[in-house]
């Protein structure tokens, strides 16, 4: 990684290089018509381009914005576009052609704050963003960073003139204010994020001026820039609307908000804010209909490229956010697409069965293999396209090595149990049937893809199909069939039947059912049943589940601004967790819960000074090293067989590319622009 990467306008004026062209030409990815790539692939600075394409970019405002704009309540009449776009807008080169504005993309997601990222990730934006080649880190919000030399001082520059979608300014107080009065403050977000601490340490957010941000950490940490290029969440929060119910901020918060009929300021930012660093918190249009009308606006105001107008229970609508900072090389106002619909439907059938009728203009996340054959079968007839991407993922099943049932607890607890299970297992049929051969066995080691510094014997560790050998390992444990059902039961005699509960969102039933019958063949009896999101994400939570199942891993890049995977419970409410007492034992510095074992200490202490070490020292690949000895070692998450998964488009969606992932971990669409992608039809 480079420890200066930021953007500069270019010096030279035009007039050096001859009298500007009157129209700039319409540069794409495709054919750049002979204008050479500015400091960063696929987009340039405003002056940048200028200077570039020897012209001076006019700008063009989608014709309907004025009537998407009144359906924004709150937000006032809008000013001409040169007062809305920065005065150092962002420019898009597309894809494959200059779009078009107008028309509603079509999505469908499983329920609210299910199934959802992919939709979020169309809209998003952060500081930063990777590339579609999942490797190079280049502006977004930000024009610009800096690092300096020893990864402990990052400075962001922002757009001059950047505007939030209710045409206030944005400027660095509102990454101060994200930083120190909602991440950071305990009676926003009850517990902070890793990924806004160093080491567990907070950072120091210093505003050098309205255009300039600096975060000092405590000690080295070069994968901060990393996690603003991947995560939803984002490093910036209007100050100007949510510091007036901040009691921090405004004195007479608390008055405001009962004005408006809550209790105190901070009900009125967990209205908007969710008390969540997660963007997919329900609205106060459906947390509080009621009070609705006495709020400022319905949402938080956004830098995003569209924005709510309408939530339910059965979907959602956003409309094009009149103030955002990206133009096409033509000068036009991006996004192109004017409206989005999203409708939640938690049937895995009906949400095929609207995918073949071609009701849905893209689709990714909760899409599995199995669902393939007929997808790929109808895709000609539905004009659309279906394309099978690779999988950063595994599935995996945790045993929840803190139960509840203390019975449970010992024998979950115990390694020769997990590896009992993990070569039971029979990967290669598992390929075969629910991945059509397309997969690989694999074992989940935390990263993927595997870090060249890892041994290779680490992803099929414990992976060889072995009946005899999980038979021979439950004999020893104290596991045996006592009463002659032909199932075992637990050592002091209990009967065990193990609860797996999925949703189709995190794997797919398929292999759930294939797990089941070969862990009930080395006689574990089991019982398979699908869920709903939310209620395994509850069930999960409570620490109710027998085994967490889900997809699970993440490359190099995000670990090193992440901490997560390797402190228990070892993720996040929406992906899957073992351990729960173990990280309240953590989390109260030993007060309460159950105390981790000592290998797990270790993986908190190795990711901490892994994230800090230099990259690629002798230091830095031994506590990886480490890490996934102790991860893998210990079969904390059994994995299984990692494959391609579809990602569906409609023919009619232009300026879409082929993915390179099928991947949450790089927030989905994001690396792909799809402020950019506009509907021919």
């Amino acid at each position: 990684m480079k420890k200066k990467e930021f953007c500069l306008a270019f010096v030279a004026a035009a007039s050096t290089a001859g009298m500007a062209l009157a129209n700039c030409p319409a540069v794409t990815m495709g054919d750049t018509m002979g204008v050479a790539a500015g400091a960063h692939p696929q987009q340039y600075e405003l002056v940048e381009f200028e200077t570039l394409a020897n012209c001076k970019l006019e700008f063009t405002a989608n014709p309907d914005i004025a009537a998407l704009n009144a359906k924004i309540r709150g937000n006032p009449e809008l000013p001409s576009l040169s007062e809305r776009i920065p005065e150092e807008p962002l420019v898009f080169a597309p894809y494959h052609s200059i779009g078009t504005h107008g028309g509603t993309l079509n999505v469908l997601s499983n329920a609210t704050e299910a199934g959802t990222s992919d939709f979020l990730s169309v809209r998003h934006v952060n500081l930063v963003r990777y590339l579609d080649d999942l490797e190079t880190i280049v502006p977004y919000v930000a024009k610009g960073w800096e690092w300096n030399d020893d990864f402990t001082q990052l400075t962001f520059f922002l757009r001059k003139g950047h505007k939030w979608s209710d045409g206030a300014p944005f400027t660095a107080d509102d990454v101060k204010f994200w930083y120190d009065n909602l991440s950071l403050d305990p009676k926003v977000i009850a517990k902070a994020k890793d990924y806004v601490l160093v080491a567990g340490e907070r950072m120091e957010v210093e505003i050098i001026d309205p255009q300039t941000v600096r975060f000092h950490l405590p000690a080295p940490k070069p994968g901060l820039l990393a996690h603003f290029a991947t995560s939803f969440a984002q490093g910036f929060q209007p100050k100007h609307f949510l510091g007036r119910f901040h009691p921090d901020i405004n004195p007479d918060a608390d008055k405001l908000a009962q004005d408006a009929g809550f209790e105190n300021g901070l009900a009125v930012i967990a209205a908007y804010f969710g008390n969540s660093d997660w963007t997919d918190t329900p609205s106060p249009l459906l947390n509080n209909p009621d009070k609705v009308g006495n709020l400022p606006a319905d949402v938080v105001p956004t830098l995003e490229s569209h924005i709510y107008i309408s939530d339910t229970t059965e979907g959602r609508h956003l409309v094009a956010n009149p103030y955002f900072h990206v133009v096409d090389t033509q000068g036009n106002q991006l996004p192109y697409i004017s409206e989005q619909d999203e409708v939640y439907i938690n049937d895995n059938e009906v949400r095929i069965l609207k995918l073949v009728n071609a009701e849905v203009d893209y689709k990714s996340q909760s899409l599995q293999l199995p669902s393939a054959p007929i997808l790929l079968e109808n895709q000609e007839a539905g004009d659309y396209t279906i394309d099978l991407r690779p999988e950063i993922t595994v599935p995996t099943f945790a045993f929840n090595v803190t139960s509840d049932d203390l019975e449970k607890r010992k024998v979950f607890g115990d390694l020769r149990f997990r590896r009992a299970m993990s070569v039971a297992i029979n990967r290669e049929e598992i390929n075969e049937i629910a991945f059509f051969g397309l997969g690989s066995p694999r074992q989940y080691i935390g990263f993927s893809p595997k870090p060249d510094f890892i041994d290779d014997k680490w992803l099929t560790y414990q992976t060889q199909f072995d009946a005899d050998l999980a038979n021979s390992l439950l004999d020893e444990i104290g596991m045996v069939d006592t009463d002659g059902d032909g199932f075992r039961e637990l050592p002091n005699g209990d009967r065990i039947a193990i609860n797996l509960q999925f949703a189709t969102q995190g794997i797919a039933g398929q292999i759930v059912e294939l797990v089941g019958q070969y862990w009930a063949d080395v006689g574990v009896q089991t019982a398979v049943k699908e869920v709903t999101p939310d209620e395994y994400r509850s069930a999960q939570s409570s620490n109710q589940l027998d085994v967490m199942m889900w997809r699970k891993s993440q490359p190099l890049a995000i670990v090193l601004g992440n901490n997560e995977l390797w402190v228990p419970p070892f993720e996040n409410y929406f992906g899957t967790r073992t351990g729960m007492l173990w990280a309240e034992w953590v989390d109260s510095n030993g007060a309460a819960g159950v105390e981790p074992p000592d290998y797990v200490k270790q993986l908190i202490d190795d990711i901490n000074a892994f994230q800090s070490s230099q990259a690629g020292s002798d230091e830095f690949r031994m506590l990886g090293q480490r890490m996934v000895e102790n991860m893998a070692g210990n079969l904390l998450f059994i994995g299984t067989v990692q494959g391609p998964n579809p990602v569906y488009h409609r023919n009619a969606l232009k300026n879409f590319v082929e993915f390179k992932t099928h991947s949450y971990e790089f927030y989905r669409t994001y690396p792909y622009r799809a402020a950019q992608w506009y509907l021919d039809e």
